[in-house]
């Protein structure tokens, strides 16, 4: 991750669950078990230049495991 969120993450929606996620054996093995989701939202990030930009990010996300593998998709600004 080459940015740190600065803001709450907005406009949260589910992607995948479960089954529907084609990396849920690898987060399975990597994490541990869980209810696996994918989720998109919208939050203003500093970039490593300093940069402070709008943007679209993904991640997966299980009850007692948290937020894993946040990645910046595009940008909103």
């Amino acid at each position: 991750m080459n940015f740190t969120i600065i803001s709450e993450i907005t406009n949260i929606e589910i992607i995948a669950v479960s089954n529907s996620i084609r990396d849920l054996a690898r987060l399975n093995k990597t994490y541990g078990k869980g209810r696996w989701r994918k989720l998109k939202g919208v939050a203003t990030i500093r970039l490593h230049n300093g940069r402070i930009r709008v943007a679209e990010l993904h991640w997966y996300e299980a009850h007692g495991i948290g937020k894993k593998e946040i990645k910046r998709k595009f940008y909103l600004d």
